[in-house]
């Protein structure tokens, strides 16, 4: 019964980061998603408020994380994992959130790969993507 319980709650929480990529557009102020989805290495940076802009990149962030963490929980049920992940996402944050913002108010056409990267990092779960193969194979080693 356990394990049924289990994988149903991997599929909800795998369901709402889905969610959140599915609904990108409504849920969060970003204008930078229609940016670089054109041809953006020739175009000029769009207007944004960087305020605004900051807050729900950290919203779409910690919603991430959190729902990352309750995945990563569900496959290990480590808490010393679940902390050590907590730590990652919080260095990751402070770390990228300081690139994302030197992109957003320095603008150059020649650094829009490089911000789009570091963005991906702060609006998908990349992390989940690196921790839980890491976490795997950490545990197999042990």
């Amino acid at each position: 019964m356990r394990n049924q319980i289990t994988y149903i709650l991997l599929v909800v929480l795998f369901g709402l980061l889905i969610l959140i990529r599915v609904f990108e557009d409504e849920l969060f102020y970003d204008p930078y998603l229609s940016f670089f989805k054109n041809d953006y290495l020739q175009m000029d940076s769009p207007n944004r408020e960087v305020i605004k802009l900051t807050l729900y990149t950290t919203l779409r962030y910690v919603l991430n994380s959190i729902i990352s963490i309750g995945i990563i929980f569900l496959f290990f049920r480590d808490r010393s994992i679940v902390r050590f992940s907590t730590v990652i996402y919080a260095i990751a944050y402070v770390v990228l959130l300081g690139f994302f913002l030197y992109f957003v108010v320095n603008p150059r056409q020649e650094d829009y790969y490089l911000f789009f990267n570091f963005r991906r990092f702060l609006i998908q779960p990349i992390f989940l993507l690196l921790l839980v193969p890491a976490f795997y194979y950490h545990k197999l080693r042990q």
